[in-house]
């Protein structure tokens, strides 16, 4: 590269110092900022100037000014230091696993339903652990972990996402809700050829709960002609539409107790087996520098899901 000298590379602390002063364009704030002298936080940036060949800053008296060539490279300072940053925390989750934060990412059909148990694992187990929850659609969450914005996704699998690894969790039958007066309600022995004829109410597009519904009717025989009515953007208000009286919808399981439990008008049916499932898993990066803690994480998520209506999978090798 022209003009930078040969051989010598920027420092982390002349880096650090640029982007202080950068963000306060201040000497006295942009080193108090960072616990640094003034004079070495200004030597710092000199030294870093003279490394590159480049003049970052326009020194007046009064204040500091970036140079055109400063504004586009401080934006990079920042980058290299966010990578720095990434790369300390991802060695501080090596040294003590379930430390710092964990990122995950959550569909809305499993959010409310699975959280509970989640969070109060992670309070029991991993104190230190500092879990910041995402609730998203799938396509969102895939590309949240691809891009490294979120570490772990709880969701409706399979994927089929190259370079996505998927922990199983556990596999959880369809129910059938209708309303209150509805002859297939209180059934526990439905065939899925009830899904037929129908009137079926389903989530907005864009829910992998209503791709997995559409495909069991398919299954079920359903022809392509028979409309579905698509109205809700969340299980409660599929729910309220059918106590309604405006159609039927699918529910999984562990959905039931808390969206059933709101209010009258509505009942369950339930399949012959085999019932239609879905299946949920967590989803990592394959090869993350946490995978180990991840399938650990998953080991005790299947234990604390085990008295929930589901059939928990055991972890395979």
């Amino acid at each position: 590269m022209s003009g930078m000298s040969r051989g010598r590379q920027p420092s982390i602390v002349q880096l650090r110092a640029f982007a202080a002063v950068a963000e306060h364009l201040h000497f006295r704030d942009a080193a108090a900022a960072i616990g640094m002298s003034q004079p070495a936080l200004s030597g710092a940036v000199s030294a870093l100037e003279d490394v590159l060949g480049v003049q970052l800053l326009e020194r007046t008296t009064r204040k500091v000014l970036l140079s055109p060539a400063g504004e586009r490279l401080a934006v990079r300072a920042k980058a290299v230091l966010d990578a720095v940053g990434d790369l300390m925390e991802e060695a501080e989750a090596v040294l003590a696993p379930f430390t710092g934060v964990l990122r995950l990412g959550v569909i809305p059909t499993v959010a409310p339903y699975l959280l509970p148990k989640v969070l109060h694992l992670v309070h029991g187990s991993y104190p230190e652990l500092d879990i910041q929850v995402h609730e998203e659609q799938t396509s969102s969450l895939i590309d949240g972990l691809t891009s490294g914005r979120l570490d772990l996704l709880l969701l409706a699998v399979p994927l089929g996402v190259p370079g996505v690894t998927e922990l199983e969790l556990f596999d959880e039958d369809f129910v059938l809700v209708t309303p209150a007066g509805h002859p297939l309600g209180g059934r526990d022995d439905l065939p899925r050829e009830a899904l037929r004829e129908l009137p079926l109410l389903l989530l907005d597009e864009g829910h992998c709960l209503r791709d997995q519904a559409l495909d069991i009717c398919r299954e079920a025989g359903r022809a392509d002609g028979i409309p579905v009515t698509t109205t809700a953007a969340g299980l409660a208000t599929l729910v309220q539409l059918v106590a309604g009286g405006l159609g039927v919808t699918l529910l999984p399981r562990t959905a039931v107790a808390v969206e059933t439990g709101r209010g009258g008008g509505l009942r369950t049916g339930y399949f012959a087996d085999p019932a239609p499932t879905r299946r949920i898993a967590l989803a990592m990066r394959t090869g993350a520098a946490r995978q180990g803690e991840f399938e650990e994480f998953a080991d005790a998520l299947r234990e604390a899901l085990r008295p929930l209506p589901v059939r928990v999978l055991e972890r395979s090798r």
